[in-house]
């Protein structure tokens, strides 16, 4: 042992003290004011976002109204849901066809547009900041414009068809138009989706292009064998934003809609999972209920984030 502790020529050597123990005392005696400097988010995130996920779990199994305690019923509301409720069927399956549409009309439109706003192009600036100026518009003041632009009777869209001969589409109140209407619409907030493509085709390399001009390809052929792949991260991270949005949408057909006295429009043809969300919690105070509907909308969103995370590695190209 005394080896241990001497030099080349047998002098004993003092005990140096452990870097690890040092560092360890250091981290500890900065642990408590950093856990003082961080006490207040720890305290809101724990009461008003973490306390409430957990209370929703155990509010999911019982038949609550906020008038009366909690009573636990196990899996009655997950039952009834899937065996009974013919609303929710409906506004699961109303979601379901407007995400598929919407998401991917939404994404090829912003696509294209960003590679127009990407070309040099007089008031290039300008027409950036016009195509983003509909997303900082408050949700409700968008949903009240386009319920006029839509309505049947002297709403614009109207008449410009009007004008050209055509006739005049009852958007807002057949149940053929309305999903389409509601789907066209969220074209109108395509303005962040635009700026993050926008800023993925900064980021793709000049050299690319012009090797691909070099072998005879075409524009066609740039943006499918260069700009498509390199934006693939990109065109994923939109696709799954696009998702949890859209199955989440729930101001522009509340808006819209339920002005009439029924947010789900004509025959619910428009009746979202959202808004029957909100119907079942705060209109008919079926809490219990409505957290069950939370946590399968929930449990709906991270599968399909998953699943499109689990076949990306087929189509996304990282640098």
């Amino acid at each position: 042992m005394a080896n241990d502790f001497a030099d080349n020529q047998g002098f004993p050597l003092a005990r140096q003290p452990a870097r690890g123990s040092r560092w360890r005392r250091t981290r500890r005696s900065e642990l408590l004011p950093g856990l003082l400097f961080i006490s207040p988010w720890i305290i809101g995130f724990a009461w008003f976002q973490l306390y409430p996920i957990v209370a929703s779990i155990r509010y999911s199994f019982t038949t609550y109204n906020m008038m009366q305690p909690p009573l636990w019923i196990g899996l009655d509301n997950y039952t009834r849901l899937f065996t009974d409720d013919e609303l929710f069927r409906k506004a699961l399956t109303n979601t379901a066809i407007y995400t598929l549409f919407s998401v991917p009309l939404s994404l090829i439109v912003a696509f294209v547009f960003a590679l127009l706003l990407n070309l040099k192009i007089p008031g290039r600036t300008a027409f950036r900041a016009v195509f983003y100026f509909p997303a900082i518009i408050p949700t409700v003041a968008t949903a009240i414009l386009w319920s006029m632009l839509l309505n049947t009777k002297g709403g614009l869209i109207n008449v410009g068809l009007q004008a050209v001969g055509l006739p005049a589409i009852a958007w807002l109140t057949s149940p053929t138009w309305t999903m389409p209407a509601l789907i066209l619409l969220s074209l109108w907030g395509i303005g962040p989706i635009v700026v993050i493509f926008l800023a993925g085709l900064q980021d793709v390399p000049r050299e690319l292009y012009e090797a691909a001009r070099l072998d005879g390809a075409g524009p066609f052929r740039l943006v499918r064998d260069v700009t498509i792949p390199m934006l693939s991260p990109v065109i994923l991270f939109n696709l799954i934003i696009g998702i949890i949005a859209a199955l989440q949408v729930f101001a522009q057909p509340f808006v819209i809609f339920g002005s009439g006295g029924n947010p789900g429009g004509p025959l619910n043809s428009v009746l979202m999972y959202s808004v029957q969300l909100y119907t079942v919690a705060f209109q008919q105070f079926r809490m219990g209920y409505a957290a069950a509907m939370a946590w399968i909308l929930f449990v709906i969103i991270f599968s399909l984030s998953l699943l499109a995370l689990r076949f990306s590695n087929r189509f996304v190209h990282y640098e």
